[in-house]
């Protein structure tokens, strides 16, 4: 399963990814509630820069204007199902019996001297069969809800790179 939002501005990349990173939970509406009910104990406040950094999310490569992170496991439960991973390798690795491993890319690109694209691709892979059946069944929720990427955070962070 994948799922890519692309946003562009006229703003350079460095303004764009400094507004991005200052997104918070609670300046998005559905989305960061939906955040915090599938990750409970997130606080509002938190910014999804902060989350994305910090458990059960795994860094897998940062650098200027790009942050990669990973989390594994059964990600369609409501109870708090994320193995910690110490690092990349543990990532790429993951092949645990009835889970998923998740890539959250987030990056800003120079599409032209003047225009910068912000983008946000999330990938899920099932590790078995089994984690096929309960991928399949938070598809609905998924499709459903995908849309306040690009409409919520990533329009939030064009807004603010605008103003600055």
């Amino acid at each position: 399963m994948r799922v890519r939002h692309r946003r562009e501005a006229k703003v350079a990349p460095s303004a764009l990814w400094d507004a991005a990173r200052s997104v918070r939970l609670a300046d998005t509406r559905a989305l960061g509630r939906l955040v915090r009910v599938r990750i409970p104990g997130v606080p509002p406040g938190a910014l999804f820069d902060e989350l994305l950094r910090s458990s059960p999310f795994t860094v897998l490569q940062t650098g200027e204007g790009v942050l990669l992170s990973g989390l594994v496991g059964r990600i369609w439960t409501l109870r708090r199902d994320y193995p910690a991973l110490s690092g990349p390798d543990d990532f790429r690795e993951w092949s645990a019996r009835g889970t998923v491993r998740v890539l959250f890319a987030n990056w800003v690109e120079p599409v032209s001297s003047e225009l910068t694209a912000l983008v946000s691709e999330t990938r899920v892979d099932a590790v078995d069969f089994r984690a096929r059946l309960g991928l399949a069944a938070l598809r609905p929720l998924i499709s459903t809800s995908q849309n306040l990427i690009g409409n919520e955070a990533l329009e939030i962070a064009i807004r603010r790179a605008r103003r600055s």
